[in-house]
């Protein structure tokens, strides 16, 4: 089963919606450092280990992203979410860059927010 694209407009109503689960496909001290709304992070070489207690529903939709239209770390993690069994997988193509060019928002985990004095 190919892999769906998707824009940004249809991420940023997935998200609102909050029926989706947006994954984040790059290394995780760059995700640390801001991701999608509500985004969970898996890296490509660790689709297998996490993807069972990060995306426990096969027919929930996933979207899937990474840094920018030249980054294919997304498509493979797309391909072997479908390889193993998730039924409504899509890819953001334009990824974080496209994300933050539209002045939309990211999130950044709370343990790395500045610290303050």
């Amino acid at each position: 089963m190919p892999v769906s694209e998707i824009d940004r407009a249809e991420v940023a109503d997935l998200i609102a919606a909050g029926n989706t689960v947006v994954v984040e496909a790059l290394p995780e001290d760059v995700y640390a450092q801001g991701h999608l709304p509500r985004a969970v992070n898996i890296r490509p070489r660790r689709v297998v280990e996490l993807a069972k207690t990060l995306l426990p529903d096969l027919d929930r939709r996933v979207v899937v992203y990474c840094g920018s239209a030249d980054c294919d770390a997304s498509l493979r993690v797309a391909q072997r979410l479908t390889e193993l069994g998730y039924s409504d997988v899509h890819r953001y193509t334009g990824g974080k860059q496209d994300w933050l060019d539209a002045g939309l928002p990211i999130e950044k985990p709370a343990h790395q927010l500045d610290q303050c004095c």
